[in-house]
């Protein structure tokens, strides 16, 4: 997979704060989440030692950081959506973003803008108005962004609630909805659509994405950066340092993310020959033991130019959960299989984790229409049946994926299913 570009980056509008900056006002948004991600860190090392705890570990947790429970709870779930702690099945572990938090203003910004997409996930909405109404909101909820960006300051509530309405009407009659008989009053009702609008923008001030104040909502530099983010499809990666032949596995692995896949093969070479076999593989299988998705599918293209050196090892991760997948087509290659024909040595259920481990790399490190079109390469037939399945294997980034992927799809019948399956996860998994 590349996510080179084929034309220059554009420049975020005018006024817009450094990455440094912006980077610092994500910091300060995720702080109780990062906290209580760094509790349950040293507390799983410390669990390991000693027998269970009769206290809870939310209550453990609240007491320690001077926290109530209750927002113990809020900082582990926006922890959990913004890619600081991972599950994996009734086991927490830190993610790679949590490692990363205090060096990499670029991690940090892509696990704000995770939480960002996640907004409705994080405030619920209220319980009495129906689902479909909800659905109909968030779908419309980017236009309202779009609104506020190109105001550059702030709108009055009623402004928004006018273009929300004007949204809604749209949606309804591009999807050539005809209403037949009487429909539910708590779906159309005018005060329902105030009410959600008032939950959206609470949501996505929770997030750190506008300020609400005198009847009038205003995008932070965040929030105006997010949106301008998804206005040009672009993603917030890395940037590579030139040169990786003295680097690391994973800096290595990191400066050739933006390279096709013939200019990274040399790279790989190179580096490889600075240093000695055994050591190398056992360096780049510890990176694809990671979080992140994108440098686990590079370290097994470089194990690729490996070669046989590399089998032994290489069959061994085949017993890791999170590296089997790409083991097993690692050695079905090296074993003579032709690429294409290579999947066929996947299990349906291991294929489906690859999809998502995939598309957690591309979601992290590519541009939204990339996400897209991952669609096409699933094995199951249909939306539904994938979604099913995707459920099923329990993969640690599941709801950020499939947020994610709502949050890109153009399609909103699809995208509202989506949508649908990640709040089933989410909430399945609390």
């Amino acid at each position: 997979m590349t996510t080179r570009r084929t034309r220059p980056v554009p420049r975020p509008p005018e006024g817009t704060p450094p990455p440094a900056e912006l980077a610092r006002q994500a910091r300060a948004v995720l702080a109780d989440a990062v906290r209580i991600a760094r509790w349950a860190a040293v507390e799983r090392d410390r669990d390991r030692h000693r027998g269970p705890d009769a206290v809870s570990a939310t209550e453990r947790a609240a007491a320690a950081l001077g926290l109530t429970a209750g927002q113990v709870r809020a900082g582990w779930d926006r922890a959990r959506l913004a890619g600081l702690v991972e599950l994996h099945g009734d086991t927490a572990r830190p993610g790679w973003r949590l490692r990363a938090w205090d060096r990499d203003d670029s991690a940090v910004l892509r696990g704000w803008v995770a939480l960002f997409d996640a907004w409705s996930l994080v405030h619920p909405a209220p319980a009495d108005v129906a689902p479909a109404a909800v659905a109909e909101v968030v779908e419309a909820v980017p236009q309202v962004l779009s609104l506020l960006q190109l105001s550059a300051g702030p709108v009055p509530v009623p402004a928004l609630l006018d273009l929300l309405r004007q949204r809604v009407a749209e949606l309804r009659e591009e999807r050539c909805e005809v209403p037949e008989g009487p429909q539910p009053v708590v779906a159309t009702a005018p005060e329902s659509l105030a009410r959600l609008l008032d939950w959206a923008l609470e949501g996505l001030a929770a997030v750190g994405a506008l300020t609400l104040g005198d009847g009038q909502a205003t995008l932070t530099p965040l929030g105006n950066w997010a949106v301008w983010v998804k206005l040009e499809q672009i993603c917030v990666a890395a940037q590579s340092p030139a040169g990786h032949i003295e680097q690391s596995a994973e800096d290595m692995l990191r400066g050739c993310a933006r390279l096709t896949p013939g200019p990274a093969r040399v790279e790989y070479r190179a580096w490889l020959a600075a240093r000695p076999v055994g050591s190398a593989v056992t360096e780049l299988l510890a990176v694809a033991r990671g979080e992140d998705a994108l440098l686990r599918g590079l370290a097994f293209e470089a194990l690729r130019v490996v070669g046989a050196p590399a089998e032994s090892e290489v069959r061994a991760a085949a017993d890791e959960v999170c590296l089997r997948p790409y083991a097993l087509l690692w050695l079905a290659e090296y074993e003579g299989a032709d690429p294409e024909d290579a999947q066929d040595v996947l299990t349906r259920e291991e294929a489906t984790w690859l999809w998502v481990d995939t598309a957690a790399a591309v979601a992290d490190h590519g541009e939204s229409t990339l996400l897209v079109r991952h669609l096409e390469s699933a094995v199951q037939g249909t939306v539904p049946a994938l979604l099913d399945e995707v459920r099923a294997v329990d993969h640690p980034r599941t709801v950020q994926v499939l947020v994610a992927l709502a949050a890109a799809h153009p399609d909103p019948a699809l995208a509202k299913a989506v949508r649908r399956a990640a709040f089933q996860v989410h909430t399945g998994g609390a």
